[in-house]
């Protein structure tokens, strides 16, 4: 009989010991690219921790997979991209997942741009990226930025980000309903800092929301937008390959008429024309980083993307 109860007590203590480890094992969350595991990470707070698919500087439009990656995206359990717009090396490797992968720009409720919408801006975009490829070819330009195309940098809409967050918190209370309440929680006090980060940034960038500026990369439309701003222009540069003379010159005579402006690229690489085409003008060169590849992934991590993005181009603008 003692044997027994030693015995029973024995399996109720390993019970007790196995069960904390059984209640927090979590949801594995795999996102394609850091904005959407920032996304992910405030949803998840206090739950799980989601991973991301993407190195730091790793282009999402033609990014190459390795065969561990390919493995990763076949075996998680939840798994979110922006879509075919955005990277269009995934598809292919989807066909074979069995589980569901989340396009999030199909999901209901998003507020989608397309190129050359409503911006006088984008006709100058449109002339110097023929230009350029008129010059240098087009074999590396990054993606589909034509008129009409859609504008797939979405996650840089708050608006957005809160349909992905309520689809985020869904899709996990389905997979672990033990903490479905926490993962609500989170996403509707994500929504309320969200609020707070909106009003943030407004008031950052509107003093200099009348000053000329340019990027290398029209990719910062859905920023725009939110906060009443709006690029001079964008010089639709190849990466690898040098525009010719009479590109570059016209390229100059906009940033001269322009007069002290800020040029932006984006991390890692700043484009090889860029030191060229500013030299001896009145510009700054600066960085914006859309995707905040080296952001942590925190339940805060998506507003530090944000407020980064807003500090450095209000920072440079002020310091013309």
């Amino acid at each position: 009989m003692r044997r027994l109860l030693n015995l029973f007590v024995v399996m109720a203590s390993s019970y007790a010991l196995a069960a904390p480890s059984l209640a927090q094992a979590e949801v594995q969350v795999l996102t394609s690219i850091k904005p959407l595991q920032l996304i992910a990470a405030a949803v998840q707070d206090g739950v799980g921790k989601p991973d991301v698919l993407l190195p730091p500087g790793a282009s999402p439009h033609h990014y190459a997979l390795r065969p561990s990656d390919v493995r990763r995206v076949a075996d998680v359990e939840l798994f979110y991209w922006i879509g075919p717009d955005m990277e269009g090396f995934l598809p292919r490797v989807l066909q074979n997942r069995s589980r569901p992968a989340v396009a999030v720009q199909s999901l209901p409720g998003m507020q989608l741009r397309h190129f050359g919408e409503d911006q006088a801006s984008h006709a100058d975009h449109d002339h110097d990226h023929d230009e350029a490829h008129a010059d240098a070819g087009d074999d590396d330009h990054d993606h589909d930025h034509r008129p009409g195309s859609l504008d797939s940098h979405l996650w840089l809409s708050t608006v957005n980000a809160r349909v992905i967050a309520a689809k985020m918190a869904a899709d996990l209370s389905a997979a672990d309903p033990a903490h479905a309440a926490r993962y609500a929680s989170n996403a509707q006090a994500f929504g309320k800092r969200l609020d707070a980060l909106d009003a943030r940034i407004k008031a950052r960038v509107s003093g200099v929301a009348g000053k000329p500026w340019f990027v290398f990369h029209e990719a910062f439309d859905y920023f725009e937008q939110a906060y009443g701003l709006q690029h001079t222009g964008v010089f639709s540069v190849a990466s690898e390959v040098q525009p010719g003379a009479r590109h570059v010159a016209a390229m100059r005579e906009r940033l001269k008429e322009a007069g002290k402006t800020c040029v932006f690229s984006e991390p890692p690489m700043r484009p090889k024309l860029a030191e060229t085409l500013t030299a001896g003008l009145p510009v700054k060169l600066a960085e914006l980083d859309a995707l905040g590849g080296y952001t942590p992934a925190s339940a805060n991590g998506y507003e530090q993307l944000l407020e980064k993005l807003g500090n450095d181009l209000a920072g440079c603008l002020e310091s013309l």
